[in-house]
């Protein structure tokens, strides 16, 4: 047999082991070589008659196989090229299938994308029982959608279910799979799965065990397609993004013709999605999700992080309990709050209803009376202060009312204690002032609600130090959060970019613009809500306060309004939308436009982009933030940029603007 990197042959007792093992990486994935190194080792296979069947196993002991190497992915350019990569991968799944002996696919650990599509190309498939045996196609998760016979294979083996499987990304395991019938045994945790699958391999062979393979009634996929189309549309808000659009045409096409026509329809509907931007932004969030998954891996090479025994809260309103929530629930240590004596009541109530609301929805592992037990609530500063290891101040947004705070605390707790503010906006410099100590004050600004946003800017100070950011880093990781780190600046990474997207909106709707024209504008380019009505469910009076604190002179629309009182509708029950979601009438006398002004959709989306990254630009050249990946998640885990676009300076790439507005990209490929 010929020498092969990735996979290893050898023949037991008339019985042939493919062990797939791709070198120096954790996780077995198709690579170029390895797709060419394949159809080779099935291209010999395919001339034996001495076998009495192939086993197809991994080398490694929680993966059997995690599909395409995105990478590969991401860096195709030309159709040609694409269409012949998978001209190569049918060309051996195809040739495998042809074999004269059956082939087992042995399923350990991770089974996904391209590698369930080899296993889908095998006689049949036998799994582990474990943990770490998921199995399914998850590409329309990062943009793509399967193109190695998924789209074809599934639906026929399986039916319809495989269309919300493959649309969803949802990942199966062991005994689920063989439920849906995508799996034919499962084996428990303990067995040795080579010689179940050698045990396997014999019933089929002697015709022990007949394999289950009914032929699917199809006749209805034009209205399920539909179904899927329409169940599509609502999740991207009425965007029709390539992978999950392509994805339902290549199944509703593919499953009426012959097999060989279908697979035709998927290589040419995979070639149109891969080259597309949003497979490439897609691609890009995956990897940015990969990037900030785990914080620790942030923290400086040796460092060992200060351990987090006991914790404690300044602050009993809206984000404070939002921080103890996951203080509770995460790190499951005991939680000090401190606030007036009226609030600790209404506080521990409201606490506690999201609490339940958890429970109730089986988000928590330990009962809510134990994590209730596990807080301590004060309107003063008592003994439990003198041993607690981070405190997270969320007290209001008054530099006065702060450096009063952080002068009573630091009488108390101990001086290697991490001091951290949850401030949107007033400098960390500024507040370290009145920190004894100020190298262990850092920013930690959460977004709300906090058990539900998942980013968290950890913000240096001219005078932070490294350890403490590494602490608060550690930090994010103990609470599951995801982190970017930055330096100080006017509204640190997230509201900077945003300030610019206000500003211009409310001078736009100044101008003239209908409202509802500003905001269908970004729901339309993939935004979750649109700037004015962002700025309505935040708190109107918020960017309004957070402008005038950086010095910076508020847009004449946002004066008027929060002078009139009206501080959103959620707020005060007034703002610049009714609670049925139109405008309200009220405010448009306090809009200064004197006639209305015509802009196109694409003229807005292209103007507020712009101003963001003007911003993005700056934090990079002024080493706020050292890597343009930061703003990135930063955007989309704050703000809801739509993932399919990667972050807004991945996307500026993507379409030629970085270039076009600053001369180069934002990531250097």
């Amino acid at each position: 047999m010929s020498i092969s990197k990735n996979f290893d042959f050898k023949v037991e007792e008339d019985v042939g082991i493919i062990t797939i093992d791709v070198p120096d990486a954790p996780m077995n994935t198709w690579t170029e070589d390895g797709i060419k190194e394949f159809g080779e080792l099935v291209g010999e296979l395919e001339k034996r008659d001495d076998l009495k069947g192939v086993i197809l196993i991994s080398g490694k002991s929680n993966n059997f196989h995690a599909g395409a190497n995105l990478n590969m992915l991401q860096a195709m350019k030309n159709r040609k090229d694409v269409l012949d990569g998978l001209d190569l991968f049918h060309s051996a799944f195809n040739k495998m299938e042809s074999f004269k002996f059956p082939v087992i696919a042995a399923i350990n650990g991770h089974c996904l994308g391209g590698g369930l599509e080899l296993a889908l190309a095998c006689t049949a498939r036998i799994a582990k029982e474990s943990p770490t045996t998921i199995i399914g196609l998850p590409e329309c998760l990062v943009g793509v959608f399967p193109g190695g016979g998924g789209t074809q294979r599934l639906p026929r083996l399986i039916g319809y279910n495989a269309v919300d499987l493959i649309l969803r990304g949802k990942t199966l395991p062991a005994a689920k799979a063989l439920e849906a019938g995508i799996i034919d045994r499962v084996v428990g945790a303990d067995a040795d799965i080579l010689e179940e699958a050698k045990k396997f391999l014999d019933e089929i062979v002697s015709k022990k065990v007949e394999l289950k393979r009914p032929t699917q009634d199809l006749s209805q996929i034009d209205d399920i397609a539909e179904m899927a189309r329409q169940g599509v549309l609502k999740v991207t808000r009425g965007r029709e993004i390539p992978g999950p659009m392509l994805a339902i045409k290549a199944i509703k096409d593919g499953v009426k013709v012959s097999f060989k026509e279908g697979i035709e329809i998927e290589k040419n509907c995979f070639a149109d999605v891969v080259l597309s931007d949003q497979a490439k932004g897609g691609i890009n969030t995956f990897f940015l999700k990969i990037m900030s998954d785990k914080p620790r891996s942030m923290m400086s090479k040796g460092f060992e992080p200060k351990p987090l025994r006991k914790a404690a809260v300044l602050g009993f309103g809206t984000m404070g309990r939002g921080i103890i929530v996951e203080m509770l629930r995460r790190m499951q240590v005991p939680v000090i709050v401190k606030d007036i004596p009226e609030a600790l009541e209404p506080g521990k109530a409201a606490l506690r209803k999201i609490l339940d609301g958890m429970a109730q929805r089986k988000r928590l592992k330990v009962p809510v009376d134990d994590l209730m037990n596990l807080l301590i609530v004060t309107s003063e500063y008592i003994d439990d202060f003198k041993d607690v290891d981070i405190v997270v101040e969320a007290v209001f947004e008054d530099p006065k009312v702060k450096a009063e705070v952080y002068k009573e605390l630091c009488e108390i707790v101990p001086e290697d204690c991490i001091l951290a503010s949850n401030t949107s906006s007033i400098p960390i410099t500024q507040l370290a002032k009145d920190v004894k100590n100020p190298e262990r004050f850092v920013g930690t600004h959460f977004f709300s609600p906090v058990w539900r946003m998942e980013l968290l800017e950890i913000i240096r100070g001219e005078k932070t130090s490294q350890e403490t950011v590494d602490n608060a880093l550690n930090f994010a990781a103990a609470i599951r959060k995801r982190p970017i780190v930055c330096r100080d600046n006017p509204g640190f990474v997230v509201n900077a970019m945003l300030f610019p997207y206000f500003t211009t909106s409310l001078d736009l709707i100044g101008k003239g613009v209908p409202i509802e024209k500003v905001d269908k504008a970004m729901t339309s380019f993939g935004m979750p809500v649109g700037p004015i009505r962002l700025i309505d469910e935040v708190g109107i009076d918020v960017p309004y306060k957070a402008m005038k604190s950086m010095g910076v002179t508020p847009p004449e629309v946002l004066k008027n309004v929060v002078e009139a009182g009206r501080y959103g509708v959620k707020k005060s029950g007034k703002g610049f939308f009714l609670v049925d979601g139109s405008v309200d009438p009220e405010v448009l006398p306090l809009i200064p436009a004197k006639e209305k002004k015509d802009m196109t959709e694409e003229e807005i989306q292209d103007l507020l982009f712009t101003e963001m990254l003007k911003i993005a630009k700056e934090l990079l050249d002024h080493k706020i933030v050292d890597d343009p990946r930061a703003v990135d998640i930063g955007m989309v885990w704050g703000t809801g940029f739509p993932p399919d676009k990667g972050g807004p300076l991945k996307w500026a790439d993507l379409t030629g603007v970085s270039e076009r507005l600053f001369g180069k990209k934002f990531y250097q490929d």
